[in-house]
């Protein structure tokens, strides 16, 4: 199985990135590849960072992705896609990454992602699919009807895979808007559980659950303070139910940035 975790798109909550965090400190990897960075980065937009130490110039660190290989506890194999998403050249990118696929004997290719939409965090945490083919994105589930969005590299690397013979999902949770510049665990797992779902393999989400008691706890405090907070989880609610989580009328209530700040704030110790 390949696992595409490459940064630099939306990732709310840093799910996507927790849930990659979570695999490869459980899973022993070396790296197997390295993409020229001068190909692939705007070195401008995403400056390579230098280390300095008792003021002499020491190693230059070259954003850009890598492909990782290893095996899982079990000793089944796995590889991570790992590093920051290129600004340039995503067709021979998206090739290069297709033909190492194939050669490490891949079957699978699964995506992460996370976007912030109005959903409370009160309730489980969503995720669809968009996948190769049906059959395999009904096993998480998928937005019904037909959109355009911007594509993530993780949706160029499958459509490359689908076509060498590699199915591929992506999974995007949703995470709720007003936790959304916060890490937030529970997203994290729900990802893991959805790969799960979808390849078998079964990660240890201990310390993510312990992490995300202690946010919800966090949360849950900070929204107690203002009765329009509490209503405006409450609506969120009762959309959710509704099964229309996108969709709230929000009125006189906080805005997510509203409690999104109070949150940093709060966070920070700055509230009581």
């Amino acid at each position: 199985m390949l696992i595409v975790g490459l940064e630099g798109w939306i990732d709310a909550g840093s799910a996507a990135s927790g849930a990659v965090s979570a695999l490869l400190d459980q899973y022993d990897t070396r790296t197997f590849a390295v993409f020229d960075s001068d190909e692939l980065i705007d070195q401008r937009a995403r400056r390579p960072s230098v280390r300095r130490q008792d003021g002499v110039r020491g190693r230059i660190f070259w954003p850009g992705p890598r492909l990782r290989v290893g095996t899982d506890p079990t000793m089944a194999p796995i590889a991570f896609l790992v590093g920051s998403e290129p600004d340039l050249r995503w067709r021979p990118f998206a090739t290069e990454v297709t033909e190492l696929a194939v050669e490490l004997g891949a079957t699978l290719v699964v995506g992460f992602g996370a976007v912030p939409v109005q959903t409370p965090h009160t309730r489980a945490v969503p995720v669809t699919a968009t996948a190769s083919d049906q059959g395999l994105a009904r096993r998480i589930g998928f937005r019904q009807g037909s959109r355009d969005r911007p594509a993530r590299i993780s949706d160029v690397i499958g459509v490359f895979c689908a076509d060498a013979g590699i199915p591929s999902i992506d999974l995007v949770v949703r995470v709720p808007h007003y936790v959304s510049s916060m890490p937030y665990p529970a997203a994290s797992i729900a990802l893991l559980d959805a790969l799960t779902t979808v390849s078998g393999i079964v990660t240890d989400t201990r310390r993510l659950k312990r992490e995300a008691e202690a946010t919800r706890k966090q949360v849950d405090e900070l929204i107690a303070q203002s009765t329009e907070h509490v209503a405006m989880v409450r609506q969120l609610e009762e959309q959710y139910e509704a099964d229309e989580p996108d969709i709230v009328t929000e009125g006189d209530l906080p805005s997510g940035d509203e409690i999104a700040a109070e949150l940093e704030r709060y966070l920070r110790g700055e509230m009581p």
